[in-house]
Parts: C-alpha cells; structure tokens; sequence
C-alpha cells in the first residue's frame, strides 16, 4: 500500500504518517514508497486511539467550556446537561479555549477558566481606549495646519511640477490654478508641466514659499528607486498554502501539448460546461479540492527566457518522454534547464499506449543521466501516462499534489501584490494588456502597478475563464488592463501606494533602457573576464559545449577535465550534440557562459540572440585547439605578478634651478643605466622622499632615451622638484611575470 493513501485513510498528513513508520523502525524515501501488509496493520493499530480520542476531546472541551461558567454541574457526569449548558453558556464565553483544543488534557479546568479570563476582560477594557485614541488624533493634527499659515506656508516638490498636483498642495481648485497661469500668459492643462519660476510666483502670490527638493534625503523611495514604502515581513500566521506552478518540458514531438490539452479539458469538463474562452499564459484547474496552476509555456526556451531575466516561476517541472523513442537531445537540455532553475522534476513517461512502449529503457536511460527513478531506489517520480487515452493522468496529478504538499509552499495573501508577467500583448480595442501571475499578496482593481518601465492602474482582471474579478490571490494568474505599455515577459511587477513614485520609477527605469540599448550589453568572455580578479572570488569559467556527434563531446570533456588548476575551474553549464540554437544563447545569457561549438554551426537566429544577449560564441574544428585556448585563457584571467627590477643607480652632484621648469638634478651615474620610460626612486639618507616617472633626461643641451654608467646628465622628475645634492636617484622597471595555472 502506498504512503499517501494510508494517510488518507487514517486523515493524517503524510509527514505525520511518516514520522509514525520512522518511531516503528519502518525506513520510507517519500510518500509515494509501499509497505507492506504488516506494516499497514501495525499503523492501522495505533492510530484509531488518536481517532476516537478526537470526538472524546472535543467533547471535553465543550464540558470544559461548560464548567468555566457553571462549576458544579459537570460532575454529575450525564451528557444532556454539559451540552444544554454549553449552549446557554456561548453567547458569553467564545469558543477560544477550543481555538487551542487542549486534546491532552481536557478534564483540567482551571486551563479553560484561566484562559476565558484573560481574553475576555482585556476585550472590554480595549474598547474604551480605541474610542480614545481614535478621538486623539483628530484633536492633534488640527493644531499642526493652522500654525503653518500663521508663519509662510512651505511647499515642497520633487521633480516635476504638474497642475494638477501644485493646486492639491496649495488647496486650490485646479481650473482656478489654470485661471491663474493664463493670466500670466501660461497655457497648461491639468496634466502638463509647468516652470518653477511660475509655480514659485504663484506660491507667493497665496502667501506660500514652494521649495524644490533636489536630493530628496528623508524619502526612501527615490534612493533605492525600487519600492515607495519597507513592506513588513511576513507573519508565520499569516501565511497560507498556494497553488503549484507547474510547466511541461521535453522534446518537441513527446506530447506536452496532448498532456496540456488533457488536463485542460478533463478540467473543464468536471468544473462546468464550456470551454475555457481565453489564454492567459496559465490556467487554474481544480484536482481533489486542491488548486494547481500550469504554466502555458510548453517549451524550454521561453521558460529559459523568463529564468534569464529573473523569474523563477516554476515549483514543478513536468519532464515528458515518450516511452517509445526515450530520452533525446532536447530531453537532457530541458533537464539541465529544470537543474539549473532548481526546480523540482517529474518525469511523465508519455505514450503507455502504443504497442512499442519501453518505459523501463526510459528508466534506465534515466539512471544514466543522474536521475533515479523513486521504483529503482532514487528521488525521481516516473508517472505513466497517456494523452490519448487519459490513463495514468490521475496518478499524475495526485504526484504534483504530492511533491506540493510536500514543498509546503506557503505565502502570506496580504500585503501589496508582486509577481511576474508571463505574457503580454497589444490588443485591439483593450490597449496593452499583460497576463500577470501573483506570488505574493493579492491584487485587486484600482491598484497602481508597475512593470519594468510602464505603470498604470489595474482596470480589469480576467480569469482563464473569461471572468471579471476584483481581487486575484496568489499562484493566480489574471489578465491585466490598464498599463501604459507593454512590458516583457518575465518581468516583475509590484503594488505601489501612491501613483507619483510608481511614475517617477517607471521614468527612471525607461532613460535606465534608453542608455542601455545605446550600448552593447556585455556579458563574458575569455578576454574581458580578467576584470572579475578585482573581486576577492574564485574565479569559474562557464561553457556551455555543443558538438556533431557524442564522441566528440566525451574527447571534449575529457581533455577539459584534464586542466587542473587551483585558482580557476572549468563549469560545463550544459553540453549537447547539434547545431548551435537561440535557447543555447539564453541560457548562456542566463548563467554568464560562453558557447563552444566543435563541428557544428549556428542556426539562423542565433545571430539576433547574440547581438541582443551580448553572448560569445566560439567555433572550432580541431580538439586540442579548444584545450590550448581554453587553458591559454585560464592563464591569462590570472593578474600577473609585479615586481621591482633595479636597472640604475645616480647621485645628484649638483641641482640647477630653472625659473620656468623647475629643478634640474645634475646627476651622475653610478651603476646600471637609466632610460626615459623607467621609474625612479628619490631616497635621501635612506629614507624615500618620491616615487614617480621621469619627465625629461638630457645630456649637455640635448634630449636622450638613454644614459649609461660613468656618464652624467640632467634629470628633471614630474611633479616633484625638491632635490638636493646628495640625493640617490634609484632607477627600476617594473615586470610581469604570468601566473601558473
């Protein structure tokens, strides 16, 4: 028998059922493993006592409750007046001892009346000082307007000055404002900007001094451009279980959109007549009373896409194979992709239907990739399945319930919303609209949204049924109106409470893009990547490696494997046979990796995916080429060492003032030679006066490169002319010498 659906029979939770075999010496991997009859006897055994000690306890507290108001009747023990007294006794105790169900010890009766007391005593008192405090603050700030006026009314703006905006601060109506500005032979409408010099006479004319705050100091928002107000942390009360996000991913031709169109429409056919009328990028379906949302992204580039720009949406990651062709290239990238997002992974074995299904070569190709499937001792759900028939699809669902359940994936419905958009689009007579799927908080209509650089407030919010809503819940996804563009996909977007800061930072964020798309952005590469030496960090070259056949990918491999080095290491982010394709540069641009393609060649929009990712791209046809260039770049990441090489020594004999230029140091050699691009070193009595370049270096009247030994000419240092005689002049080139790998 299964884990899970003994715990369903018993109604306990799988951790509590497990934890239950654990204490009885019965060893399980996860909740989907089986026991065997005797176990399942032996648990059976032990948990009816907690079963029929439920309806004891509740009983007890209902006498318990009962005897916090009446203190004697309880102890003639008869059933019918506990109850008749617990009755009359609700309307004056709530039933908050029962919130707490003491189910260990429910004949103790002082716990009931203890805690009665206390809730119920502090609940009259607390509605006394409520009306207090609520009277308070109307008294308080009556004072703080009126003083203001008295003196000169300060008006403070920050950016710009809209009309609309400067007559809510001065109290005035704002077509009187416009009256105004006419008379000064301004024309503006409510919306428009108008000069400070304008506003500032207008402020004076009503008697109000209009300050503008340049470097706004008190204010969070406009420093960290990020958030207009500290959102509180999350209390563990408040947190509630979300829906899973899950996605399918695998080969092209392995059935993701038969399994989507299956669950879709078995949904819609349980839930009500009709079809789903629209797409939103997502769909919610509703599965043994449980919610689970599937992302409508039936394909590793665009899930790469999205991780790429930030947005792990992903909880669960569906890895469909057909049971009769196995596991294919695009199979093991959408695994590596599913690995590298930190997904967890369900493997649907596809095509249990056909006459050639092998599932167990499925699971022994698995088990050679690292993944072991949970029936040959591993972590790996294996789920068969088939889209044409609907069998297994059950099963499958009940595992994505299972691993959810398990992740405990929980979230406060609180607080202002943020999310991603999945999608988003211009459609005709909606304006931009964008599908949004919530991950925190709850979203309703009127709240001012942002979205990489637009922001607007939310007008509507559609379902995937077509349905107007007013609020959308986390792990929901909605289709959005009312932005003022259109955004992304994968972009994040947030609640703010005021539409002044959402504006402001979404202004910011569109002349951040501008600036941006004036440059070329610039990910990795084996010749810029020496600029991370200024970090104190280990140092990792990325490769993401593409060959024509597996054996060259293996040679690959192993000659990378044989470059050994203490400083920096080698990260094979993922390695395939085939031509190089966009979701290769995605990826790359996602995990700062270089693409290394041996024999293969690029696909046609690999091109445009590169110039936009600022990816590097390298082809090559000989293997050991890429092992010379590889460990030749590994070499030269290493800052080299520096060191002092004495070339010269000179003794100032005499010092030759020069009203125009400064000192001369009359020098002669003493030892080695001195050139004109060579440091120098004033020491006096042994101590260092100067350490610089030399600026001109003559003998007799003319200009020389170079003096050797014996010979004397005259110095003149830059920036430093406080030489006497006496004075050693050191003389030193400074070398490069390469660190070893």
């Amino acid at each position: 028998m299964r884990v899970y659906d003994l715990a369903r029979e018993l109604n306990v939770s799988n951790k509590e059922l497990m934890a239950k075999l654990a204490s009885a010496g019965i060893a399980v991997k996860s909740p989907s493993s089986s026991i065997n009859d005797e176990a399942t006897q032996l648990i059976r055994s032990q948990f009816p006592k907690a079963t029929d000690a439920a309806p004891a306890a509740t009983a007890a507290t209902a006498a318990s409750a009962a005897s916090a108001s009446v203190p004697r009747p309880p102890a003639d023990g008869p059933s019918k007046p506990p109850e008749q007294l617990a009755v009359k006794s609700a309307p004056k105790v709530p039933a908050k001892p029962t919130a707490k169900q003491p189910m260990d010890k429910p004949a103790a009766k002082p716990a009931p009346e203890f805690t009665a007391k206390p809730v119920s005593k502090p609940s009259h008192p607390a509605g006394k000082p409520i009306s207090k405090h609520t009277s308070k603050p109307v008294e308080k700030p009556a004072p703080i307007p009126v003083q203001v006026p008295s003196k000169s009314k300060v008006i403070t703006v920050r950016g710009a000055i809209i009309v609309r905006e400067l007559a809510e601060q001065m109290g005035l109506k704002p077509n009187q404002l416009i009256i105004e500005l006419m008379a000064m032979n301004v024309l503006a409408s409510i919306n428009e900007r108008i000069d400070l010099k304008v506003a500032q006479q207008i402020a004076e004319k009503h008697g109000a001094l209009l300050e503008h705050e340049k470097k706004p100091v008190d204010q969070k928002p406009p420093v960290n451009k990020e958030e207009d107000e500290p959102e509180e942390a999350d209390r563990p009360e408040d947190l509630e279980p979300r829906p899973p996000v899950v996605t399918f991913l695998g080969h092209i031709d392995h059935g993701k959109t038969s399994l989507l169109d299956r669950i879709r429409n078995t949904a819609v056919a349980k839930s009500e007549a009709g079809g789903i009328t629209q797409h939103v990028g997502a769909y919610t379906i509703e599965y043994q009373n449980k919610k689970i949302t599937f992302l409508d992204t039936p394909g590793h580039a665009a899930f790469t896409a999205m991780r790429a720009r930030g947005a792990n949406l992903t909880d669960i990651a569906i890895i469909v194979i057909a049971a009769d062709d196995g596991i294919m290239p695009q199979t093991e990238e959408a695994i590596k992709h599913a690995q590298a997002a930190k997904t967890t992974i369900i493997v649907a074995i596809n095509k249990m239907d056909l006459p050639t299904a092998n599932p167990d070569q499925v699971k022994r190709q698995l088990q050679g990739i690292g993944l072991s499937p949970e029936d040959w001792g591993g972590t790996i759900i294996c789920a068969p399945v088939s889209a044409t028939t609907g069998k297994g699809m059950d099963h499958l669902l009940e595992m994505i319930l299972l691993q959810a359940e398990m992740m405990e994936l929980k979230v406060s419905p609180k607080g202002r919303a943020h999310g991603y958009v999945i999608e988003a689009q211009l459609e005709p007579g909606m304006g931009p609209t964008a599908n949004l799927l919530v991950t925190h908080g709850t979203l309703h209509i009127g709240d001012i949204i942002m979205a990489g650089p637009y922001w607007g407030r939310v007008k509507a919010l559609i379902n995937d049924h077509g349905i107007k809503l007013r609020t959308a819940l986390p792990s929901m996804p909605v289709k959005c109106m009312g932005l003022s563009g259109v955004p992304q996909a994968g972009a994040a977007f947030q609640v703010y409470t005021s539409d002044r800061v959402a504006r402001d930072l979404a202004e910011h964020r569109k002349d951040d893009l501008q600036a941006a798309h004036m440059i070329v952005p610039k990910k990795v590469s084996l010749d810029t990547m020496a600029e991370q030496l200024k970090q104190n960090q280990r140092l990792e070259l990325k490769l993401i490696l593409k060959c024509d056949t597996q054996g060259s990918l293996e040679a690959i491999r192993k000659v990378l494997g044989e470059i050994k080095s203490d400083k920096i290491s080698i990260a094979i982010v993922m390695d395939g046979v085939g031509n190089i394709n966009e979701n290769d540069v995605l990826l790359a641009s996602a995990s700062n990796a270089i693409v290394i393609g041996f024999n293969v060649s690029k696909e046609e929009r690999v091109a445009r995916a590169q110039k936009a990712e600022g990816v590097e791209i390298r082809l090559y046809s000989i293997i050991y080429q890429i092992a010379d260039e590889i460990r030749e770049a590994m070499s030269g990441m290493l800052a080299p060492e520096l060191r002092d090489k004495l070339i010269g020594r000179a003794e100032v004999r005499q010092v030759f003032p020069i009203s125009k230029t400064g000192n001369v140091a009359g020098c002669l050699m003493v030892h080695g030679r001195v050139h004109i691009r060579c440091k120098t070193r004033v020491k006096r009595a042994g101590d260092l006066l100067y350490e610089g370049s030399i600026l001109t270096l003559k003998r007799f009247q003319d200009e020389v490169n170079e003096v050797r030994e014996g010979q004397e000419c005259g110095i003149r240092l830059k920036n430093f002319t406080d030489v006497a005689a006496a004075d050693i002049l050191e003389f030193f080139e400074v070398e490069k010498i390469p660190q070893k790998l």
